[in-house]
């Protein structure tokens, strides 16, 4: 943006009014985004807080994660943003403890071997691979190093890949409780060159899936040896809401304005102006009774700009009629997290890791984090006790939770992380718990997603002054959802000043 005298520039932004309508991150990186070259900025947040999926909760004076915990590091994206917005002090590596695997029928829990790629194994024979798919499944496994490079061709889905060249216990055993627990999804449904990027490549090129796995460990410890070591993802000290709040005070501080508890109606748009109704609370109609008959009606906001950072749902019914060919990505997952802070001293040798993963169908919940074996600044926090979240519900698969009230879930959990930890837990050593609900946007690794998803990105952009971001768009993660809404918000500013 330099073409223009920088007053100039001040001047045109000054101008432009830009209504965001989502306060999770999304809404928050699109937000300031615009606010940061001068622009009029309103966010609008239904809820009462801000945040989307990145949320905190409180249990019995313990302030912690109720939502996303961490972010990855891949790309540089979301520690970038941390830096710029002062939080790098508070940047925490996890623990190194690691995850273990429960559910494998007929063997004690164990932990998930290391030297793989999303649970493929680069050598099945090794002990901590054999000592969960067994003899046979290694021997079957093998067999993948012996077939004719011939039969050899380029397989999309992971699930039908894993299964024709190292078998059925690889698959189940290793491989879905890995996708499972990342992306809660089948590995019939996710795309290879998604998910493991070079992996199809260096399997033509060398002849097998498993030396093509340890082709691809070798050549990235190859390209880390000239960088400084780093973990896969980081967190930040008292909790990814750190991130929500210093977003809402930068962009407060660069003139936006934010409010909560303003819940979108619809879109309207005349020429190149758009209409936002916002729906009129129960405060406003109490605190004005001069105005009590006209209550109901929606407030107007217009705006030169909409960014849509909403969930999939809301953006579809606000966008109706006004994007032509959306296309369709099927349900999202209804996902279940229920935060447990526990009396357990049994846990403090943190005797699973930090965590466990399930072998699909073993168990009613799909994984458990032993969050203050994790995080060092939770563990601090907790004092002598211990968190532990037990997360429910997986793609085509609703939360177990879903139908129960608070108090049953938090004693299904109490459960389940019994059994998955191998410790007995009683209700008495219950301290408080936490249930949060999030409709988890389909994974950007699924087959198909691609496409679909750069479908609709283009139906939307042939609409001028509209974007829509968030994680339905742009794959699930902050490393995926923070730079998709950067650049989203670039192009819609560029767009008022300059076209």
């Amino acid at each position: 943006m330099t073409e223009r005298p920088e007053p100039e520039l001040a001047e045109r932004a000054a101008e432009r009014h830009i209504v965001v309508i989502g306060g999770g991150i999304a809404g928050l990186v699109a937000a300031r985004e615009c606010a940061k070259v001068g622009m009029r900025v309103t966010l609008l947040e239904a809820a009462d807080d801000l945040g989307g999926a990145v949320r905190r909760a409180e249990i019995d004076g313990v302030r912690l994660d109720a939502g996303a915990e961490s972010y990855a590091t891949r790309g540089g994206h979301v520690r970038k943003l941390v830096k710029e917005l002062g939080l790098s002090e508070k940047v925490q590596t996890p623990a190194a403890g690691g995850a273990w695997l429960a559910g494998v029928p007929g063997q004690e829990p164990s932990p998930l071997p290391k030297g793989g790629i999303l649970g493929i194994p680069a050598n099945p024979f090794v002990d901590d691979v054999r000592q969960i798919i067994g003899w046979r499944g290694a021997w079957r496994a093998y067999v993948d190093r012996l077939r004719p490079p011939l039969t050899i061709g380029h397989e999309r889905s992971l699930g039908r890949l894993v299964r024709s060249r190292m078998g059925e216990r690889v698959l189940e055993r290793l491989v879905s409780p890995v996708v499972s627990g990342v992306y809660s999804a089948h590995p019939d449904d996710v795309d290879v060159d998604v998910a493991a990027p070079g992996l199809n490549a260096a399997l033509t090129r060398v002849g097998s899936l498993s030396g093509a796995v340890d082709a691809l460990i070798g050549q990235q410890q190859s390209a880390r040896k000239d960088k400084a070591p780093g973990s896969a993802v980081e967190g930040l000290v008292g909790g990814m809401s750190t991130l929500v709040d210093a977003l809402q005070a930068d962009l407060v501080k660069l003139g936006g304005v934010v409010r909560t508890a303003a819940a979108v109606e619809s879109l309207g748009r005349t020429g190149d102006e758009w209409t936002v109704m916002v729906a009129q609370g129960e405060d406003a109609e109490e605190s004005d009774a001069v105005a009590s008959d006209s209550a109901s009606e929606p407030e107007h906001v217009t705006a030169d700009a909409v960014i849509v950072a909403t969930a999939e749902g809301m953006a579809r019914a606000l966008l109706d009629g006004h994007v032509q060919d959306f296309g369709e990505f099927g349900a999202s997952p209804e996902i279940e997290i229920v935060t447990l802070l526990l009396d357990a001293p049994a846990l403090d040798a943190a005797p699973r890791g930090t965590g466990v993963l399930t072998v699909p169908g073993s168990f009613t919940a799909k994984a458990l984090t032993h969050a203050t074996a994790k995080w060092a600044w939770l563990r601090e926090a907790a004092g002598n006790r211990h968190v532990v979240r037990v997360s429910f519900g997986s793609q085509g698969e609703p939360a177990a939770t879903a139908s129960l009230d608070d108090d049953a879930a938090a004693h299904l959990a109490l459960e389940q992380a019994s059994a998955m930890l191998g410790t007995p837990l009683s209700s008495a050593q219950l301290a408080g718990a936490h249930r949060a609900r999030f409709t988890q946007s389909q994974p950007a690794s699924l087959i198909g997603a691609a496409e679909r998803r750069d479908a609709s990105r283009t139906a939307v952009q042939a609409v001028p002054g509209l974007a829509v971001v968030g994680a339905w768009l742009s794959g699930t993660g902050l490393a995926q959802v923070v730079p998709d809404a950067a650049t989203e918000a670039d192009r819609v500013r560029r767009h008022l000043l300059w076209d």
